[in-house]
């Protein structure tokens, strides 16, 4: 075999173990987060996100092994929500300041979990990648919120409630396409900080609109 020969051989070997860029990486996440959306877990396949983003499939398994493993890549990569932490100076103006902006995400998360629901609860890799994702930013933005609250000596630390404002805020955020067929929107979740979480807390209710702003977390 002359060099030459041997030269193009060894091109293709070389190509096919250089790494997969970062950009390009995220092309294949956000190909696998849209499938997820639209026609959920079980029809997503290596196939359909080699077709859509143009690559071969021999490509994703090299770096991805299994269709778990790419998806919990997927959300990990961090592009599926952004949640916010206000500061308004009150709990209850944290709490709605937040809501609305929350409601800018209810509708792509609500559909991404339910995607995932049953199969993140078989797959431990896949159900860690749904917490640290979507999960995860959700409590530290509440958390954040309530400390504060009890550092101002609004709320005590230890009041009984507390432990559910997560739950109940971004519960019913999602639950609400379910139970209702409609989104929860920024005025929905509003008022139900305001009828159901505010006085749950024995918080004094504070009017709030489209002017309470938070910023990212």
């Amino acid at each position: 075999m002359t060099t030459r020969d041997q030269a193009t051989e060894a091109a293709p070997a070389a190509s096919r173990r250089s790494k997969i860029t970062p950009e390009r990486a995220q092309e294949f996440y956000d190909v696998v987060l849209d499938q997820l959306r639209e026609s959920g877990y079980g029809s997503l396949t290596m196939e359909g996100v080699a077709a859509q983003a143009c690559c071969s499939k021999s490509t994703l398994y090299r770096q991805w092994k299994t269709k778990p493993q790419l998806v919990a890549a997927a959300l990990r990569a961090g592009r599926c929500g952004k949640f916010f932490t206000a500061d308004t100076g009150t709990l209850a103006g944290d709490l709605c300041a937040a809501a609305r902006n929350a409601a800018s995400q209810a509708k792509p998360d609500t559909v991404l979990l339910q995607a995932l629901g049953h199969a993140a609860l078989q797959d431990d890799e896949l159900k860690g990648a749904l917490r640290e994702a979507l999960i995860e930013p959700e409590l530290a933005s509440i958390d954040s919120m309530v400390k504060r609250a009890v550092a101002r000596g609004e709320i005590a630390a230890d009041h009984p409630a507390l432990p559910y404002v997560a739950a109940q805020l971004f519960g019913v955020m999602r639950s609400r396409p379910i139970l209702e067929g409609r989104d929860a929107d920024g005025d929905y979740l509003v008022r139900f900080v305001e009828s159901a979480l505010v006085p749950g807390l024995g918080l004094a209710s504070k009017p709030s609109g489209p002017t309470l702003e938070g910023r990212a977390t």
